[in-house]
């Protein structure tokens, strides 16, 4: 399944994209490295790259996560890897809920591609899915992924005290949500319609 709005889109991340993710990660070590998850377990590592994806194709499968590569293209170029976004923690019943975490290459911020790749994703996950609340939780002193959800219109709901362990330690987040009596037109359309007006 891939989605796409413009130049911007999402498709399933691959063992093949080992290459361009860790060429892209590299190349963004110290952007990245204040939000990154660890693993509190003494002596505990992170997956590697094909451990990461297998782990994620098995969530998807059993339709517990959407794993997503963000690609970009530019000047009618094929599609580059531009970062990643993960719905994860899928749940049905009568919580219709998930939690969606992204990144994106420093060389692309500030070009509306989180924003977009975020309303791709709710929308897909609250009309195609049937899901009715998306949440997502962002360090508060990660400025660049707090404007994204502001830009979207994410509530703020409050912060999560030791939420998730990051960069070695237990750290506070805060948390956004939206559930779908709250963009009844969907996220995708009123932000590309607001980036349209932009001078």
């Amino acid at each position: 399944m891939t989605l796409a709005a413009g130049n911007i889109g999402l498709r399933p991340i691959r063992h093949r994209d080992r290459r361009e993710w860790t060429a892209v990660r590299q190349a963004n070590v110290q952007w990245l490295a204040p939000w990154e998850a660890s693993n509190p377990d003494p002596g505990g590592y992170l997956p590697t790259y094909h451990e990461m994806v297998r782990a994620l194709s098995h969530q998807a499968r059993t339709g517990a996560a959407l794993p997503f590569v963000i690609t970009r293209r530019v000047d009618g170029s094929a599609p580059q890897l531009a970062g990643q976004l993960t719905v994860s923690g899928i749940i049905y019943g009568s919580a219709r809920t998930a939690t969606l975490g992204y990144w994106v290459d420093s060389r692309c911020a500030g070009r509306g591609i989180a924003p977009t790749a975020v309303a791709l994703a709710t929308d897909y996950c609250f009309w195609n899915l049937g899901l009715h609340r998306m949440e997502i939780n962002i360090r508060p002193e990660n400025a660049a992924s707090l404007r994204v959800v502001e830009k979207l219109g994410f509530r703020d709901e409050g912060i999560r005290p030791r939420y998730l362990h990051i960069n070695g330690q237990w750290a506070d987040h805060r948390s956004f949500a939206l559930t779908a009596e709250d963009i009844p037109q969907g996220l995708l359309k009123p932000w590309l319609e607001q980036q349209a007006r932009r001078p």
